[in-house]
C-alpha cells in the first residue's frame, strides 16, 4: 500500500560547518587528514596482501608501459585503473574491518553477503585492469619480442 504524501514543509538546506558532535574525532587540521589518511594505506600495505600483490602487478604494469615507449595518455589509462583496484581494495579492507566490528566472532549471512560483495568489487576492478593493461602492453611487447628473435 503507497505511504500518504507528507504536507509537512520542506525545511530548507543549511549552507556552512556541518554538525560533527556524534562525530569520535575529527581531524582539526588538513595535514592530520593526510596523516590518518596515510595511516590506512599503511595498515592495508602491512596487513593485506592482496593489497601488496596489487601494488606490485601495477607497479610493474607501469614500469613496463615506460620500458615499451606508451604515450603519456595510456601509462595514464593503466595507472586510474591501478589506482581503481587499489582504491576498491582500501574500500573492502574498511568494509570488512566494520563488519568484523559489528559481528564480533559470530557468523551472519548479511555480514558474510557484505565481505562477498565488496571482494567481487575489488575482482571486477583487477579483471578490468588486467584487460586494460593487456591491451595496451601486449601489443608492443609482442612487436618487441618478434624484433628479439
Amino acid at each position: 500500500m503507497p505511504q500518504p504524501i507528507s504536507t509537512e514543509p520542506i525545511t530548507p538546506v543549511k549552507f556552512g560547518k556541518p554538525n560533527r558532535d556524534l562525530a569520535w574525532k575529527v581531524a582539526p587540521s588538513l595535514i592530520l587528514s593526510f596523516e590518518y589518511a596515510w595511516a590506512g594505506i599503511a595498515y592495508a600495505f602491512f596487513t593485506q596482501r592482496n593489497f601488496r600483490v596489487h601494488l606490485l602487478v601495477g607497479s610493474l604494469a607501469i614500469a613496463l608501459s615506460l620500458y615499451l615507449g606508451l604515450s603519456r595518455v595510456e601509462i595514464a589509462v593503466i595507472g586510474l585503473t591501478i589506482g581503481a583496484v587499489l582504491t576498491m581494495e582500501l574500500l573492502n579492507t574498511a568494509l570488512e574491518s566494520v563488519v568484523d566490528l559489528t559481528v564480533k566472532q559470530s557468523f551472519h549471512e548479511l555480514a558474510k553477503t557484505a565481505k562477498d560483495c565488496a571482494a567481487g568489487a575489488v575482482l571486477i576492478s583487477a579483471l578490468a585492469a588486467v584487460l586494460v593493461a593487456g591491451s595496451l602492453l601486449l601489443p608492443p611487447l609482442t612487436e618487441r619480442l618478434q624484433t628479439l628473435w
